[in-house]
């Protein structure tokens, strides 16, 4: 997987405008870009899903 973590897709993707403004300001709370903290909040996203379908497994 890591060769595939270096290997980015593009992905259009529309946001509402509240919702921009939000991650924006997170973004920079974080010192991170807007695409940077969208990366992030999906990373970390798909990590709690698998921890979860993990405790749901055993």
């Amino acid at each position: 997987m890591a060769s595939q973590d270096k290997e980015k897709k593009q992905v259009p993707l529309r946001l509402s405008a509240s919702l921009w403004v939000e991650i924006s300001r997170w973004a920079e709370d974080e010192f991170r870009s807007i695409n940077g903290q969208i990366e992030y909040i999906l990373s970390e996203a798909v990590k709690q899903r698998r921890r979860e379908k993990e405790d749901e497994e055993t």
